[in-house]
């Protein structure tokens, strides 16, 4: 009887998920269109310096991290539907206000200060976009596949990023800035002609959890989060300088090989964490990648790093929902969009503070001892894992 249900489960969450990881993937794929041209835009076609740089891609990180509890709150009270229509508005916005700054470039000081207006829009966005599909999903499917549904949905999310990217250089190449505003305030406009026919899910009217009292239940699996996204950090800030350092051509490999891991962990073995334990799944994959940290530091062929690289990949992609797993099991069913923007903020955080951190790290050592500190720090998360397990909570939100 279990083996039917697990089947019948199996083959019901593709469906109901698809659309949401479609509207996912076309939300984020704008926010990856700039990421390797907004620099460029800001420094050489607004004439400022690395700072301004600096505080203009910095501004959507911190408007999505204050937002997180404002797009939980939004999620549980009023619906995952509405929350992701309210992103998805919000990017649109972002992209007009794109466009409008291209207005007054002759007055650069007024550009930029609407540029920032719009990454900070756009930082809001995405927090209501992943919070309110996440909680979306868990309402739509079995309890059962929690994990899936947060492996499957930040799947569509990197994908995104993985693909905007380059799309987005391409796009600056041809034809300016102006072609990544248009994107930007155009694909969320087709993504709500996705969602129209979606169905609703009604928000559930009980007590709901205080964000307060949230971050209490959930900050244990959201540091073993933040400390596992230390080595996802290392290897897309500083595994291309190491392969220059060491004069080793295709420094691009690496990203590559940990980005086929990453999504071919996703894609096979997302139903673990449900089946077995988010925090059995996450000290696994846990010592997994700090192995792969591990191996490009004591890397002395380019072979050896790209492996290290594959094996980062393909422990993170399963540290992140084995840990969301034990997050969302520790508060009421009322409270899940709340807990996913708790749970969330702080791997935002870790990734607004890791790259800085270990770029100190590298300015005062070898290079490569970046990735012994990484992988010191995820193999913290490992232990924060084996707590877990000592301590386990049950669907309802209360510990066993």
């Amino acid at each position: 009887m279990s083996a039917v249900l697990e089947n019948e489960t199996r083959s019901t969450v593709a469906p109901m998920l698809l659309p949401i990881m479609g509207v996912v993937f076309v939300a984020f794929l704008v926010i990856g269109f700039a990421l390797p041209v907004l620099p460029l835009h800001v420094h050489d076609g607004l004439a400022f310096g690395t700072f301004v740089v600096g505080l203009v891609a910095g501004s959507q990180f911190a408007a999505s991290l204050i937002s997180r509890p404002w797009a939980g709150h939004y999620s549980d009270s009023r619906g995952a539907k509405r929350g992701v229509i309210v992103g998805l508005l919000a990017a649109a916005a972002a992209g007009l206000l794109y466009l409008l700054s291209l207005s007054f470039s002759e007055a650069p000081l007024t550009s930029v200060a609407i540029l920032l207006l719009g990454r900070a829009l756009l930082g809001g966005a995405e927090s209501f976009i992943i919070t309110a599909a996440v909680s979306w999903g868990l309402a739509l499917v079995d309890p059962r596949s929690t994990g899936k549904v947060i492996a499957w949905v930040g799947l569509a999310m990197f994908a995104a990023f993985a693909i905007g990217a380059p799309s987005g250089s391409a796009l600056y190449t041809a034809y300016g800035f102006a072609a990544i505003a248009l994107g930007t305030a155009a694909a969320p406009v087709f993504a709500l002609f996705v969602v129209a026919p979606l169905p609703t899910v009604a928000p559930v009217h009980h007590a709901r959890f205080s964000f307060a009292k949230v971050v209490g239940v959930v900050w244990l699996p959201g540091l073993g989060s933040a400390l596992g996204s230390v080595g996802f950090g290392a290897v897309t800030t500083f595994v291309a300088l190491l392969f220059a350092s060491r004069g080793w051509a295709n420094g691009w490999l690496a990203y590559s090989a940990y980005a086929v891991a990453f999504i071919l962990a996703r894609v096979f073995f997302s139903h673990l964490p449900d089946a077995i334990g988010g925090a059995k799944v996450a000290l696994v994959c846990a010592l997994i990648e700090a192995i792969g940290q591990a191996l490009i530091w004591l890397a002395a062929r380019p072979e050896m790093a790209l492996a290290g690289a594959a094996l980062t990949g393909f422990g993170f992609s399963l540290v992140y929902p084995g840990f969301g797993v034990e997050a969302v099991r520790r508060v009421p069913a009322q409270s899940r969009g709340l807990a996913m923007g708790a749970y969330t903020a702080f791997l935002d955080l870790a990734q607004g503070l890791a790259s800085p951190a270990l770029g100190l790290i590298a300015s005062g050592a070898r290079l490569n001892v970046v990735f012994l500190a990484s992988a010191v720090t995820v193999l913290c998360a490992a232990f924060v894992a084996m707590w877990l397990m000592v301590q386990p909570a049950n669907v309802e939100g209360q510990p066993r």
